[in-house]
């Protein structure tokens, strides 16, 4: 069976700009395959360059030197028009300040990301986020404003947002650092069903170390550079 890789960095280097002159490293040769349907874990302390590689991966951030494809497209050679389409399709997101508008009902916030030129019908759309609400246990909230969520259920009402358009990849930047312990662990169940039913493959960002202990592979990061690539967590 051949293996679908869904990133692939070689040499990745980012650096940005200090005020009054000189330059910081944040990556400093980076190199790093994921293949579909993994569960990453990438850790490392406060500056290691944890979020700077997750922001790349996720196609915000393209200042990089050095090749980085997801799911075969080399994200530089991209014009901003094409790299809104492609991380809109391909790339969901999860944060660990959930991103939820607060003017919006549970629904609207999961309906959004096809706001953003997405090719579906408005029944389509609202069907779905239905869907997606009854899959995260919440389809009795619709309606509600997030608001009036748990943490927990705000970061269902967000990884339910994150799957509207069904993109292969999720990033996720400390998704249960927010939560309770009880909370947390039925996020990375969550995380683990949608693996086993969609085949997603999923990056995240922790210090979390019931995150790290959940994923089949963890990258250790230290001052900008790989230091470790395991298959069990410690």
């Amino acid at each position: 069976m051949t293996t679908t890789v869904a990133v692939a960095a070689r040499g990745l280097r980012r650096q940005f700009p200090l005020e009054g002159g000189g330059i910081v490293t944040a990556l400093d040769g980076v190199d790093l395959q994921i293949n579909a349907g993994e569960i990453v874990a990438i850790v490392g302390r406060s500056g290691a360059g944890k979020s700077t590689l997750l922001n790349l991966i996720g196609a915000i951030d393209r200042g990089y030197d050095g090749e980085l494809t997801v799911f075969g497209q080399e994200l530089r050679r991209l014009n901003e028009r094409q790299l809104a389409r492609f991380r809109n399709r391909q790339i969901g997101f999860v944060f660990q300040s959930f991103n939820l508008l607060p003017g919006l009902t549970v629904g609207d916030n999961v309906m959004l990301p096809a706001s953003f030129g997405a090719e579906m019908p408005d029944s389509m759309v609202r069907t779905r986020a239905h869907h997606l609400l009854d899959e995260v246990g919440l389809g009795d909230r619709f309606n509600q404003p997030p608001m009036q969520l748990s943490g927990g259920e705000r970061q269902r009402v967000a990884i339910a947002r994150a799957l509207l358009l069904e993109p292969p990849l999720l990033v996720c930047d400390e998704p249960t650092g927010s939560l309770d312990t009880a909370t947390a662990d039925q996020i990375l169940q969550l995380f683990q069903d949608i693996r086993q039913k969609r085949g997603t493959t999923l990056v995240l960002v922790t210090h979390d170390p019931a995150v790290a202990k959940s994923a089949d592979r963890l990258v250790r990061l230290e001052r900008g550079r790989i230091v470790g690539t395991t298959l069990e967590a410690p």
